[in-house]
């Protein structure tokens, strides 16, 4: 579709458009954290499911005690318990934190507030009133409640909430399945002694850790060396398999790059290819049906700068996840920089107290200031100078 190279804006406009929410599934609730409710949730039953005490005391009728008489003490429950007692008249029942309230009590008094005496609840406390320390049935939230609207974000908190309300599976906008596809003859395994010519493979690592923080697991990995034959094989079951399908390396314009020509003959469609930006100007992106396909650029800087600023937000809406785990802020520069127009640069930068400063090392090939860094300094494609003091844009990695 787009053959020369696009601005930054452009890509992304691209990017969002051609993205889509993927089809909802029904999940246990235990592997639906970070995901988003396709539906209403709806409370099954009473919570409280009883009148509850909030208090280690004693449960009491509050008007027989305000009456004057005297109020004497028999028996005991115990969270859990699950047999019915029922209070008689002026009497009060030893009561732990969670049981349940007994018939014919109505208020708990804390135990650091009472003498116990001959069998007789003796109450020092003028703060009391009626019903205090108790929780009453359906406080939390009545059966046949909204719980939880559609289009709601499964914090851990959520997950608590709906599974202490007896919440079992939901459903929900998926995870993506994700193919990672590594190209390059000359990458070699961690851990094994490098030969001349060769350099370690860290993409895959990398693209898995950030993935791992999205609670992202159904991941595939496949490396593949620069045949023309092997990675259109590759890329056709990884198209089939998967909802998205990253490829590093091999999408520039050498005699040895394969991923274009292998794109076209699986029948990708082109959206574009090349943005103007550094790094990552080879930056590829395609589609096929609902199926999505990036072209990631072989340098490590380039492949995670690519990841945070377009592949994680395609990801972000396949799931309907309405806020971004990138966030863009404003921040003072700390120093001058330079550059000719025609590119936008993402540095690696450290933000803190509303200052950020660039760091050394911003060559797309060297990891060692992504890995010390916390956001990514956009400097605008048509500017060419900043001065200390300048309020630059700056996009948060989610840590």
């Amino acid at each position: 579709m787009m053959s020369n190279p696009i601005s930054v804006n452009e890509a992304k406009t691209f990017v969002e458009g051609h993205a889509h929410v993927l089809s909802p599934v029904k999940l246990a609730l235990r592997h639906a954290s970070g995901l988003v409710l396709s539906e209403d949730v709806f409370a099954v039953s009473d919570i409280p499911f009883f009148n509850q005490s909030s208090m280690d005391g004693y449960a009491f009728n509050f008007d027989d005690w305000k009456s004057g008489n005297q109020i004497f003490v028999g028996g005991e429950i115990s969270a859990g318990q699950t047999e019915k007692i029922t209070l008689g008249s002026y009497q009060a029942m030893r009561i732990f934190t969670g049981a349940a309230v007994p018939p014919g009590a109505d208020t708990v008094v804390m135990q650091e507030k009472v003498n116990i005496k001959d069998n007789r609840l003796i109450i020092d406390d003028a703060q009391l009133k009626k019903g205090i320390n108790v929780r009453p049935r359906g406080s939390e939230i009545a059966a046949g409640k909204l719980a939880l609207e559609k289009g709601s974000f499964l914090s851990p908190a959520a997950i608590g909430f709906l599974a202490g309300i007896g919440i079992t599976e939901v459903k929900v906008y998926p995870h993506p399945s994700i193919s990672i596809i590594v190209t390059g003859r000359e990458l070699q395994q961690p851990g094994i002694p490098l030969r001349y010519g060769q350099v370690y493979e860290s993409n895959s690592a990398g693209l898995r850790a950030a993935l791992a923080q999205l609670c992202l697991s159904e991941i595939r990995i496949t490396k593949v060396d620069d045949d023309p034959a092997l990675i259109k094989t590759v890329l056709t079951e990884s198209i089939e398999k998967s909802d998205l399908v990253l490829l590093t390396g091999g999408i520039s314009a050498g005699d040895y790059d394969y991923v274009l020509q292998a794109c076209t003959d699986c029948g990708v469609e082109k959206i574009f290819h090349k943005v103007k930006q550094r790094p990552g100007k080879p930056l590829y992106f395609g589609k096929k049906e609902k199926k999505i396909i990036f072209g990631l650029p072989g340098n490590p800087s380039s492949v995670l700068t690519c990841f945070y600023e377009y592949v994680l937000p395609v990801i972000e809406k396949m799931q309907k996840i309405s806020h971004s785990f990138v966030q863009k802020v404003h921040a003072e520069l700390t120093h001058d920089y330079s550059k000719f127009t025609g590119l936008t640069h993402f540095l690696k930068g450290i933000y803190a107290e509303n200052k950020v400063t660039a760091l050394d090392a911003q060559e797309s090939y060297r990891m060692s200031s992504f890995a010390r860094a916390n956001c990514l300094i956009c400097m605008e494609e048509n500017r060419q100078e900043w001065k200390a003091g300048d309020e630059v844009e700056i996009h948060l990695l989610p840590f």
